[in-house]
């Protein structure tokens, strides 16, 4: 399993706790350093089944500097999953990606329901 994390982000840092609280293993990566890729992204775009906006980290000061809330709707999936691939610091976190599983923030009863 890989856990996809920023570790300032206190959500991530919740998120990890409960992993290790359960003892699931899990291959850390830090999202900024280690930034997914636009293969990478759209694989769990189309893995996990989710609306491509759900990986944007909206509450991010770079999504609001950069006015994504206002550009996204008249981008295209390619164009948006690119611009993904360019920031970690855009994406939203953590993200677990594990067999057919994509899970995009931290909402501990979907994580016991699919990770358990």
């Amino acid at each position: 399993m890989l856990f996809i994390h920023y570790p300032k982000c206190t959500t991530c840092q919740k998120a990890k706790k409960w992993l290790d609280e359960n003892n699931i293993d899990y291959t850390e990566r830090h999202i900024v350093e280690n930034n997914p890729s636009y293969d990478e992204l759209k694989q769990w775009h189309e893995k996990g089944g989710l609306e491509l906006k759900k990986f944007f980290n909206t509450s991010g000061r770079l999504y609001k500097e950069m006015q994504l809330k206002d550009k996204l709707p008249a981008m295209s999936e390619e164009e948006q999953l690119r611009l993904l691939s360019t920031n970690g610091m855009l994406v939203k976190r953590p993200i677990v990606v594990c067999n057919d599983t994509v899970l995009v923030g931290f909402r501990e009863a979907q994580w016991a329901e699919k990770l358990k």
